[in-house]
């Protein structure tokens, strides 16, 4: 599933990040709020995503680019989110169990059904895959925006087109047969595979991509509408609709909505599906890609106009599936554990496996005692118990390495595979909480280098931008470019600058500005935090540290509750758009999250000219 989630940085290959941004509503905004100022890029930010959105043409590539790049400047000059590091992900196998090898898009674009276990084993009796999970928040492909839960959803649902075990060259059709596309790049029709089931029975049919596309842009509980109506573009209608204030003092205002029925996706045949975008979008087969845009039968869930549904969308999110990929749902027990069995009648190659299970882990300690009393199939090692030098890998035509590592605490030496992945971890503020010149000093201290080695023991690669090097919209000499051109002290710790802006705000070592990091439940980033408010001390910052389970960290950061957070991003296909649409500025506000914007928690939209 298109993937975010939280960061542990511990290369177990079940991803993080998180896409969902964070602010207040209530707070000041920066016109109104005396003293130290608080953002001056902001409408740099929203005049270049407005850009990119104007110029969505074949031949208007540069000026998407020059957008990109510019939304990134404004990130950076305003230091609204310090990007960290770029991940390695990294995967971990006992001998009896074989999955194929995944590329950089991360474990929760890989279905498992070519997966298998030795039950020949003394260490198997049973032909389940055992692997961990972090805290999942929904089963509705259209509702979760994490990578727990898309590691379990993708093995349950199919979309039209899929990048094949996550790999970022091999995008591939899925349920789609064939595709056509207008020669004026605006009308995609689909013809759909004949005889798919669904796994509570029923056929697969265009009606119920109409459907599901319709939950998408419609329900009240989507969290991902602005991928069908604004990333990918399909033609819809809009009308205007006054607004009932819940304030007591508040008055009507007047909204633009989307027409209900009006999305341009209609099923002009049983197994045929015409799609019509507003604009041309170069990667719309690969957005196609991702779970939010699964096949769901027509009408199985009431929350959208016209249909009453078999389930409500409370037993869609918590207890019921019904997609049509190789696994369907056994349960999922928040906290502790999911399970998937095998589909006998899926349309491809049925599972080699009787199930998939997961058992949901926070504690870094509990982990690894799991791994090493061998209750793990594939997993991964959290960074406090991980040795470098304990691998020994070579290098793949896809830059992989692919190796053993040992022994484990165990004895046993394990597989090993390192993928370079299309993330970035990250902190970030809440614009309205925190000043400018208190970003900028925790910037001017980060040492990124430093932190790769000390504290995440090599695992990945230092961030300079929040778009990886590997799709940097200008090239990789654009990139390094970039990289040479880092503000704040570049793989130093610079107390000297960090004081200095502080000052200049008027933060002194006698009247520090105090604020709070909330991390992940994660001993790496809480790491991060130490150093950070070690190398903060006297500057004119006094650095609080504090930890959240992540669905709790994501639902303060959507109620604008976050000063100081870590989170990371997750890449779900190979556009910078996809990341950067979070910094659109009026995408931030928190006041209107989750329903209305899922930006990243900046509330940025304070640094707007036409903000009051």
């Amino acid at each position: 599933m298109a993937v975010a989630g939280c960061g542990q940085g511990n290369g177990n290959g079940d991803g993080n990040g998180n896409g969902d941004g964070n602010g207040n509503g209530d707070d000041p905004t920066a016109t109104e709020m005396e003293g130290p100022v608080l953002a001056t890029e902001a409408q740099k930010a929203q005049d270049a995503w407005e850009k990119y959105q104007n110029n969505q043409a074949p031949d208007q590539e540069e000026a998407r680019n020059e957008a990109f790049v510019t939304v990134e400047e404004a990130v950076r000059d305003d230091m609204v989110l310090l990007p960290l590091y770029h991940r390695l992900g990294e995967r971990f196998s006992y001998d009896w169990a074989s999955v194929p090898k995944r590329g950089s898009l991360g474990s929760h674009r890989q279905q498992l059904q070519n997966a298998t276990v030795d039950t020949s084993s003394d260490q198997k009796s049973e032909n389940v895959l055992n692997l961990r999970n972090a805290p999942m928040s929904s089963l509705d492909p259209i509702q979760s925006t994490d990578t727990a839960s898309g590691i379990v959803i993708g093995q349950m649902y199919e979309n039209l087109t899929n990048y094949k075990n996550g790999i970022a060259t091999q995008l591939e059709n899925q349920l789609a047969t064939e595709v056509e596309v207008s020669d004026d790049l605006l009308t995609y029709t689909f013809t759909l595979e004949e005889g798919v089931e669904y796994h509570k029975g029923g056929e697969v049919t265009a009606a119920d991509f109409v459907y599901a596309f319709r939950r998408l842009a419609e329900s009240p509980n989507s969290q991902r509408a602005n991928f069908v109506l604004d990333e990918l573009g399909v033609e819809h209608e809009t009308e205007t609709v006054t607004v009932t204030p819940t304030a007591e003092d508040g008055e009507p205002s007047e909204e633009e909505r989307l027409v209900p029925g009006s999305l341009a996706v209609e099923a002009t045949g049983e197994y045929t599906l015409e799609m019509t975008l507003m604009s041309p979008q170069p990667f719309a087969l690969d957005i196609l890609a991702y779970d939010s845009f699964a096949a769901i039968p027509e009408g199985y869930v009431g929350d959208v106009e016209g249909y009453d549904g078999e389930v409500t969308q409370d037993e869609f999110s918590t207890s019921v599936a019904n997609g049509c990929g190789p696994f369907q749902l056994n349960e999922w027990v928040p906290d502790d554990h999911a399970q998937v069995d095998r589909f006998d009648n899926y349309h491809g190659s049925t599972a080699e496996l009787d199930s998939v299970h997961w058992q949901i882990i926070s504690d870094d300690n509990a982990y690894w005692t799991a791994i090493n009393e061998r209750n793990l199939d594939v997993f991964g090692i959290p960074t406090t118990f991980y040795n470098p030098d304990n691998v020994e890998a070579e290098q793949d035509d896809l830059g992989r390495q692919v190796g053993t590592y040992g022994p484990l605490e165990n004895g046993d030496t394990v597989n090993y595979l390192g993928v370079p992945e299309l993330t970035t971890f990250y902190v970030a503020w809440n614009v309205p909480q925190a000043p400018k010149a208190v970003r900028q000093a925790v910037a001017y201290v980060t040492d990124h280098q430093q932190l790769i080695d000390e504290v995440f023991k090599g695992r990945g690669q230092p961030a300079f931008s929040f778009t990886p090097p590997g799709m940097w919209p200008t090239g990789t000499d654009g990139y390094n470019e970039w990289v040479e051109n880092w503000p704040y002290a570049r793989n130093e710790t610079d107390r000297e600058s960090a004081t200095q802006v502080l000052n200049e705000a008027g933060f002194t070592s006698d009247d520090p500005f105090e604020i709070t990091l909330t991390t992940y439940d994660s001993e790496v980033f809480q790491q991060f935090g130490q150093i950070t408010r070690d190398k903060l001390s006297g500057t004119g910052v006094s650095l609080n540290l504090e930890k959240a389970p992540f669905n709790t960290l994501i639902s303060r950061g959507q109620s604008g509750e976050l000063a100081f957070y870590s989170l990371g991003w997750i890449w779900s296909w190979v556009s910078p758009a996809y990341g950067l649409f979070g910094f659109e500025p009026k995408n931030t506000d928190t006041s209107t999250m989750p329903a209305e914007t899922n930006g990243y928690y900046l509330d940025w939209q304070v640094g707007l000219e036409d903000e009051g």
